[in-house]
């Protein structure tokens, strides 16, 4: 079970990765944004990472270009987690080395079978808000995702915190996990409920 820890932003953040080590930090990388950090700031805690996990860029409708300049040859991965059609998708994966990720903010079944027929390298599902594109707090609705058969390898994110994350995985078994907002206190990361994620995915037990 893979592990992504999403909104990174302070150095503190940081030692808690390293001493836990998820096998993915998250960088929001578009402005606008909670938890986002600007470029100066992401070379920053970049340099401090352990260079075993792996760094994710979420960006949410930038122009190709802003990407491609200051980011592409920094990261892991790009996850893409707007409004990106699949040429847009296309476009960046014949300009990149990085893997790409898909995220899909389910509303049904026809958004999960769209992106699984796209180019993306895995797909990240997430539950749908009107109003914003990403850590809302709230729970991706698992049955619309048992209901497809999903070829590309994907991530759930949505809510998922040390209390349901069992479930979760149970229920969905996805490739790996995605938290942001369940690992926060006062909107800040805690260590305390990092530790307790990681155990509990760590173990494999998940009954």
């Amino acid at each position: 079970m893979k592990i992504k820890l999403c909104g990174i932003r302070r150095l503190k953040d940081i030692q808690y990765l390293n001493e836990f080590k998820p096998d993915y930090a998250g960088f929001i990388l578009s402005e606008g944004f909670r938890r986002s950090v600007d470029l100066s700031t992401f070379y920053e805690l970049k340099s401090h990472l352990d260079k075993n996990i792996k760094t994710v860029g979420v960006f949410v409708n930038e122009p190709l270009e802003y990407i491609l300049k200051y980011y592409a040859e920094e990261l892991d991965v790009i996850q893409l987690h707007g409004d990106e059609t699949a040429e847009y998708l296309q476009k960046l994966k014949n300009k990149v080395k990085c893997k790409i990720w898909r995220a899909v903010r389910i509303k049904n079944s026809e958004d999960i079978i769209t992106a699984d027929n796209a180019v993306a390298d895995l797909l990240l599902l997430d539950s749908f808000s009107a109003n914003e594109y990403g850590g809302t707090g709230k729970t991706a609705d698992w049955s619309i995702i048992n209901s497809v058969n999903i070829k590309t390898p994907f991530f759930l994110a949505g809510g998922l915190n040390m209390d349901n994350i069992c479930d979760a995985v149970k229920t969905v078994k996805p490739y790996g996990i995605d938290i942001s907002g369940g690992i926060e206190t006062d909107g800040f990361k805690d260590r305390n409920k990092i530790e307790i994620i990681m155990k509990l995915i760590r173990s494999g037990n998940f009954e």
